[in-house]
């Protein structure tokens, strides 16, 4: 039974296919040591023209090189399986070569006597060609390829790296498609490093041709003459035609191996496999075809020049290129409706048009980026963005409505919230933004300008200097990721905005399907719909997520007994998210450098705070200092390394929130009962005060 049992377990599919390579190898080794019959070189001297040609055919039909990741493991293995082949038969060749031709067996014989016809002067002749081409030409070829390409993906990876992590934090893609690219752009490095190092191993072959196919003539001969008895003529026939059939049988293979390594290292990765490229690049041409026809056609009228072939050829191109003209003239059927009679018609409620709450308004030059039917990125891209968004801020965003906009530029565009502009850009389709991310000391060559988004300083590039801006340290993204990430950025930075009372509802609607009894004690038992979404807008105003609803509800349920006001229930809930709120200014970090009031400062807020005035009523000349230290305090904050963060009594808090909130956006007011136990506080500054 536990025999049995084992055998399944050997015999399993999975296991044996794993067991698959070492056991290739294992029989390879063998045949350099174990005689072979005639019949086992036949069989094995087929196999690998058969590999050989399966290969070839594989590397046509892909349509990048990481489709074919194995070819330089299989390179290495099929050299292998050629010199063990070599080996033995060598081996079989001077044992029982004076028997006759086919003492190697039928496959040998007939390199040797059908393709050069039996004589082995031809025969030798045609097997230094083909180790030439394979040696010289093809294998050098495609090495230096291998090389050069491994050498630029190298230099590239670190923009390529760069280019994947924007797309990342602009919810292009998710942490998945992220790893997955990461990894496909060190795969790109290993492949190509390792068919500059498996070349070496097909040029070594072609060296160990010439080498085996000398020493099997000049042994043959010994052998023949002194030990069998042969004449010279005799032997000189049996050997040499063996040796060279034995040579050309192992060589053409090597030469069809050759030839797919340089189609995979020498193609460019397109949607299209070998066949697509070169019709679409070549025979796609009419001008081009044109012209050929004709040259072929003049050189067919010459006198004593093949006319009928070339007159053919000629007639056929020519036929080729008025195909792909016509094609090429017909234009797309387009459905046409009957233009219908303007009717004057009273004016109704179908007339007043609704305001999109989130808009994306496009010249007419970047159609093509949002047109659906024709799977425009841009499109895709923004589905990203809400699914981003939902997942980092907690609430589904309103649909981006699309449309053209002839009143803007063609390469312009605009976002806008219900109706009114927040941000606007250009691009320009075709070309590349290199993006200066502020340590890149050589220029580029192209149109200068500005990341739509943060302000960086950036600058358009054709598409043939991107991986050159990549190995440079600039960070290089298409027109469609310079649209996405700014919008990315105006969505988040206007989230309260577009947490409606429409939003609201289904975010508790939502919550109910988890948690009924909750949301059903709180609205509108406790407090209205309004209330709750003030709460909900003032938190996202102070960039604070609200993922963790269960949390806000039970803090809203605690005090909304005692307490209506959507400010003091919005200060309980930050207190209740403190440990939220940290992690996401100050990660894991125990520690937590932060910017601290002066006590004379606090003294004198406190007074006013208590004196009934809220921000507006600060003296202006107190109004002003306050702000200009905070500017100085954030400054240095952020030249240390820092997040800026001011940390404040609990009662100061939301004063000074709403009155840094405009002018110095990037500083985040904490309250002391909003940091979590367990975390240690080091003033690194004060407002008001010397630093």
């Amino acid at each position: 039974m536990n025999g049995a049992l084992r055998l399944s377990t050997i015999f399993n599919p999975a296991n044996a296919r794993a067991l698959a390579a070492p056991i290739f190898i294992v029989l390879v080794l063998a045949m350099l040591v174990l005689p072979l019959p005639p019949f086992a070189l036949d069989m094995l001297f087929t196999f690998n023209i058969a590999l050989s040609i399966m290969v070839l055919l594989v590397s046509l039909s892909t349509k990048k090189a990481l489709d074919f990741a194995a070819f330089p493991t299989v390179l290495l293995l099929s050299t292998l399986l050629r010199l063990s082949l070599n080996v033995a038969s060598t081996r079989v060749v001077l044992l029982h070569g004076h028997t006759g031709p086919d003492a190697a067996g039928k496959v040998i014989e007939a390199f040797g006597h059908f393709l050069v016809g039996g004589n082995y002067t031809v025969g030798i002749i045609v097997f230094v060609i083909l180790v030439v081409i394979n040696f010289i030409v093809i294998t050098k070829g495609a090495g230096r390829i291998a090389e050069v390409s491994a050498r630029f993906t190298l230099d590239a990876m670190p923009g390529k790296q760069m280019a994947i992590d924007a797309d990342l934090n602009a919810g292009l893609i998710d942490e998945n498609e992220a790893r997955r690219r990461r990894a496909e752009i060190a795969q790109e490095a290993d492949f190509y490093g390792s068919m500059d190092g498996a070349s070496k191993f097909v040029r070594g072959d072609a060296i160990a041709g010439i080498l085996i196919l000398l020493i099997n003539i000049v042994g043959g001969l010994v052998i023949g003459l002194m030990q069998h008895g042969l004449s010279l003529a005799d032997a000189a026939q049996n050997y040499t035609l063996l040796a060279i059939g034995d040579g050309l049988v192992a060589q053409i293979p090597a030469l069809v191996i050759s030839i797919a390594a340089g189609i995979i290292v020498s193609r460019v990765s397109t949607e299209e496999d070998i066949a697509g490229q070169m019709l679409s690049n070549v025979f796609n041409k009419t001008q081009a075809l044109y012209i050929t026809a004709a040259i072929l056609g003049m050189m067919g009228m010459i006198p004593g020049m093949p006319n009928l072939a070339f007159l053919l050829l000629a007639g056929g191109m020519a036929w080729l290129a008025y195909k792909g003209s016509r094609k090429q003239e017909t234009p797309p059927a387009v459905e046409t409706a009957p233009v219908a009679a303007v009717e004057s018609q009273e004016a109704s409620w179908e007339d007043v048009a609704p305001i999109d709450t989130l808009g994306l308004e496009v010249g007419y030059r970047l159609i093509p980026l949002v047109d659906s039917a024709a799977d425009g990125e841009l499109v895709r891209r923004i589905k990203g963005i809400r699914k981003k968004f939902a997942r980092e801020i907690g609430f589904l965003p309103p649909a981006v409505h699309i449309r053209d906009n002839l009143e803007i530029g063609p390469n312009s565009y605009r976002i806008t919230l219900k109706g009114v502009e927040i941000g606007s850009g250009e691009i320009r389709t075709g070309s590349f933004l290199a993006i200066d991310p502020g340590n890149v000391v050589t220029a580029l060559p192209g149109v200068a300008t500005r990341d739509p988004a943060f302000g960086l300083p950036a600058v358009w590039i054709e598409s043939d200097l991107r991986e050159q801006a990549q190995a440079m340290g600039y960070t290089v993204v298409d027109p469609g990721t310079v649209v996405a990430t700014h919008l990315n950025h105006l969505v988040t930075l206007h989230a309260a905005e577009l947490l409606g009372r429409q939003e609201a509802q289904a975010l508790l609607d939502h919550l109910g399907k988890s948690a009924p009894k909750l949301v059903e004690d709180l609205v509108p038992k406790m407090l209205s719909l309004s209330t709750v979404q003030k709460v909900l807008q003032n938190l996202l105003t102070e960039g604070v997520a609200i993922r963790d609803m269960r949390t806000i509800i039970d803090t809203l349920l605690e005090h909304a007994v005692r307490i209506q006001d959507p400010h003091e229930l919005t200060s309980l809930v930050r207190v209740a998210l403190g440990r939220s709120i940290v992690q996401q200014i100050y990660g894991s970090s125990s520690e937590l450098p932060v910017i601290a009031l002066d006590h004379g400062l606090e003294r004198l807020l406190l007074q006013t705070l208590q004196a009934g005035h809220d921000s507006a009523g600060l003296e202006p000349g107190l109004a002003d200092s306050l702000l200009e230290r905070a500017q100085t305090s954030t400054q240095r904050q952020e030249a240390l390394g820092h997040p800026p963060v001011l940390l404040t009594p609990a009662v100061l808090r939301p004063l000074l929130a709403r009155f840094l909130r405009r002018t110095v956006p990037q500083l985040k007011v904490l309250s002391h009962a909003e940091v979590p136990e367990g975390k240690q506080i080091k003033v690194t500054s004060l407002v008001g005060g010397a630093a």
